[in-house]
């Protein structure tokens, strides 16, 4: 027959189960390195090179084509640097030890109050619009239900008032609140900040922000644009925010049992 004459004593289903694992193989060091354009070549604490880089190679640069005319991104040798010249020291010169604040860690950035150099752009939905409005500037949005935060007073965490909500922030395509503006005079001196709505509690009288204080909201980072608020910027005022849930009383640094 000519199937026998052909194959002889080849095994076909052995065959067919290496390709598979050959191909399988392949598979796993491509996702792998493809995973490592982003954060690769390792280094080390002090912003050297790393001696060890793992067994799979860094990938070749790829260049990415961006959306709406925002250009063009080659990873992984094009990637944004990180910051330079953080407020912290390191507490020993074993590699792993821990930093510590310099300075005061929620204006510089560093520890829980962290933030990461992402781009100073709004984000944009699928029609290139941005994501992230202002309700005033929204004719098509009104609140349906829950309490309407607009016009209650703001109450830091040491139970002082700081001003005002005056307006809130949407996510367009979600539908969902993502900021409070709150005016830091309540008789309207055009001083204002914004409020991470997952920071804030809407009581049936007021806005309460437990974690920062009073005095900390002159320093929350603002916005360049009154219609449009940027990627960094979202990052900055988050980590504000976070950071002062252990940075904004000397006391919530202490350990608890």
């Amino acid at each position: 027959m000519v199937g026998n004459t052909f194959f002889g004593n080849f095994d076909l289903a052995s065959a067919a189960i290496w390709m598979f694992w050959l191909f399988f193989a392949l598979l796993i060091f491509y996702l792998q390195t493809e995973n490592m354009r982003e954060g690769y070549p390792l280094e080390d604490d002090d912003g050297n090179t790393a001696m060890n880089q793992g067994p799979f190679p860094v990938p070749g640069d790829k260049t990415f084509d961006l959306l709406h005319g925002r250009g063009n991104l080659t990873v992984p040798s094009g990637q944004r640097g990180d910051r330079d010249n953080l407020a912290l020291e390191r507490t020993s010169i074993a590699a792993g030890s821990p930093y510590v604040p310099t300075g005061d860690p929620m204006k510089d950035g560093v520890g829980p109050a962290a933030w990461a150099p992402r781009n100073d752009h709004p984000e944009l939905d699928a029609h290139g619009h941005a994501k992230i409005k202002p309700m005033s500037a929204l004719e098509d949005f009104a609140i349906s239900s829950g309490i309407d935060p607009r016009g209650k007073a703001v109450v830091a965490g040491d139970g002082e008032v700081i001003g005002r909500v005056i307006d809130m922030w949407i996510d367009v395509p979600e539908q969902m609140v993502r900021y409070l503006t709150v005016d830091l005079n309540p008789e309207g001196s055009g001083q204002t900040r914004l409020i991470p709505i997952n920071f804030a509690r809407i009581k049936n009288n007021r806005v309460v922000v437990r974690s920062i204080y009073s005095q900390h909201f002159a320093d929350v980072p603002g916005i360049k644009s009154g219609n449009e608020l940027t990627l960094l910027e979202e990052e900055k005022i988050m980590a504000y925010y976070g950071g002062g849930t252990m940075y904004a009383d000397p006391a919530r640094e202490e350990p608890r049992l």
